[in-house]
């Protein structure tokens, strides 16, 4: 049976920095029903599809990290080249901050791939030197995926976003809106950030705060401020703009972040107000980091 032939097929291809939480989401994607390979040589991708299609399992998922470096530059030709044989390939991208990195490692004690050194050396790469080595032996790779920042995320809500990415209906170009707290941080996951801390803050007023951009107290106060609506519609402006190109360049998926200072008000009301306008011609996905820990 040629590949690609059963259409359907699905190949996630979950990859990310060591510590970033792949087996979480591999976990999240074996109760999916996926039927899930941890550190699959990428020279062996091509026959454990054909495997699969045989066995007429269609959705199948498989991790790839760093410890199989040495074939690293044969995956991302094969993607491409799975892709235009009919095979639906999602690759997925996990990363984390260094210091999230570090504070796991710590936590769980257990030693980084690439601490360990070339035999005859009896010393260790310092643990930032590995995970920096690492993210330069992963940067082409990331270029093509999908990233999913994970340096706050809880593994409950790391799986729920992994599953809800491979559940995105197959478009030209899947629109990704997270709104997010600047004082937590900004999402290494971002494609575009856009900062609305400029604009009036429902904070300040006592009956809205412990309400969120969803509520529509909030949405309603934020609708009559004339400079909220000016900046959403630049946003949407400029994304209209440049989506054909990012479409043109075969990109899967494009993440727009929108951050303010708490991460309840104004970014959530800013990503949901973009989620609706485009909606009906790109899948969409809506993410609120701050909101979805609270949850």
């Amino acid at each position: 049976m040629p590949l690609g032939e059963q259409r359907g097929d699905d190949v996630v291809l979950l990859t990310g920095i060591s510590g970033s939480g792949k087996s979480v989401a591999l976990h999240a994607l074996e109760d999916a029903g996926y039927f899930c390979v941890d550190n699959l040589p990428p020279e062996l991708l091509r026959e454990f599809i054909r495997l699969e299609q045989a066995r007429f399992t269609h959705r199948v998922a498989v991790a790839v990290d760093v410890r199989t470096a040495t074939s690293l530059p044969q995956l991302l030709p094969l993607i491409g080249e799975l892709r235009a044989e009919g095979i639906q390939v999602r690759p997925i991208f996990l990363d984390a901050s260094t210091d999230a990195l570090l504070r796991r490692f710590s936590e769980t004690r257990r030693p980084h791939p690439l601490t360990a050194v070339p035999a005859g050396s009896d010393t260790s790469r310092a643990l930032v030197e590995a995970i920096d080595l690492e993210r330069e032996l992963l940067a082409d790779l990331r270029a093509v995926c999908t990233v999913i920042d994970t340096s706050q995320l809880r593994p409950a809500l790391l799986r729920s976003w992994v599953r809800s990415l491979v559940g995105a209906r197959e478009t030209a170009l899947t629109l990704v809106f997270e709104s997010f707290a600047y004082k937590n941080g900004v999402p290494l996951d971002a494609d575009y950030v856009f900062d609305m801390r400029v604009l009036p803050n429902p904070y300040y007023i006592r009956e809205l705060r412990p309400l969120t951009g969803r509520d529509a107290p909030v949405a309603a106060y934020l609708e009559q401020q004339p400079e909220v609506s000016e900046m959403l519609t630049q946003v949407e402006t400029f994304l209209r703009r440049w989506l054909p190109a990012f479409e043109d360049d075969h990109r899967s998926y494009l993440t727009v972040a929108l951050g303010c200072t708490g991460g309840q008000h104004r970014s959530v009301y800013g990503v949901e107000w973009l989620a609706r306008r485009f909606e009906a011609g790109h899948a969409t996905l809506v993410r609120h980091r701050e909101l979805d820990a609270r949850d």
